[in-house]
């Protein structure tokens, strides 16, 4: 529940970046990205992502590099990419420091350590573990390139997106 229909502290939309403004224009899916294990564990809500089909397959993401999941990805050179169900606008929020987090985000629900980083516990996610290949200064974010080294299909056919602002449920 909110007490506004909108962002009571959001840039106004005329005086927005116009790239800001298209960004927002196209539907992106919402992802959650983790590295590290135990107290170093990291994590960080991510819209700017693409797949790529290949041998090797290959995600690239846009990361803000002063984020902690950063640090933890250059220091493990592993992560976990996990594609968020639309239950999980909250913790996509509290990845993404919209929402607080007591104890920090992976306080709440269970989680499952892999090899490549944490992933969200109960019905199982469809998430990628993926080794770092490059990093390079793109916008005001790093580029982060990594190849695709392991997959899991979660049980869910729907997906989070956002569009405009707002959570959107895809499903087929």
């Amino acid at each position: 529940m909110t007490i506004h229909a909108s962002d009571p502290f959001a840039t106004p939309e005329d005086q927005r970046s116009p790239v800001r403004r298209l960004r927002g224009r196209l539907p992106a899916p919402v992802s959650l990205w983790t590295a590290g294990a135990g107290a170093g564990r990291a994590g960080l809500t991510v819209s700017s992502l693409l797949v790529v089909d290949g041998d090797p397959g290959r995600v690239l993401g846009v990361i803000d590099p002063e984020s902690e999941l950063f640090a933890a990805i250059e220091d493990t050179g592993r992560f976990a990419v996990t594609r968020l169900d639309p239950d999980d606008q909250q913790r996509a929020d509290r990845f993404a420091g919209l929402l607080p987090a007591p104890g920090g985000p992976f306080a709440e629900g269970a989680w499952r350590d892999t090899g490549y980083g944490p992933v969200p516990g109960g019905a199982p996610p469809t998430w990628a573990g993926c080794v770092l290949d490059a990093v390079r200064p793109v916008g005001y974010g790093m580029l982060v390139e990594a190849v695709i080294e392991q997959i899991e299909f979660g049980v869910s056919d729907a997906a989070l997106g956002h569009f405009r602002g707002r959570y959107l449920r895809v499903a087929s």
